[in-house]
């Protein structure tokens, strides 16, 4: 099977994975975090601005698949402080709008770079 593998330039991006690979019509994105464009470091002020970040990283992952946040089919939230859902909640929901996709949500004793 052919594989697509993306990477887009301006997001950070560890050498052990690309941003996503296309495979038999479905995009596979890799685990991203709220990092500043160009940069390795998460945006200030916590919760819903690095997840309002992260799903801005992802809408340019899938932009360069072809594709928008319209087509995400189901999205893995990973918290390391559940009592943030909240606001991991309302940054989401601001971005994603009124038609989401399933999701999952769950909480972590730690995730990279401390987010």
């Amino acid at each position: 099977m052919p594989l697509q593998r993306i990477t887009v330039g301006g997001l950070a991006r560890l050498p052990a994975f690309c941003h996503a690979v296309v495979a038999d019509g479905w995009i596979h994105v890799s685990g991203t975090l709220g990092t500043a464009p160009g940069s390795m470091e998460l945006v200030p002020g916590g919760t819903g601005p690095q997840t309002a970040q992260a799903l801005r990283n992802i809408e340019q992952i899938l932009r360069a698949c072809g594709a928008t946040l319209a087509d995400l089919v189901k999205v893995n939230v990973y918290l390391a402080d559940m009592d943030t859902y909240a606001e991991m909640n309302a940054a989401y929901l601001a971005v994603i709008g009124d038609d989401p996709p399933a999701r999952i949500t769950v909480g972590r004793a730690a995730l990279a770079l401390g987010a």
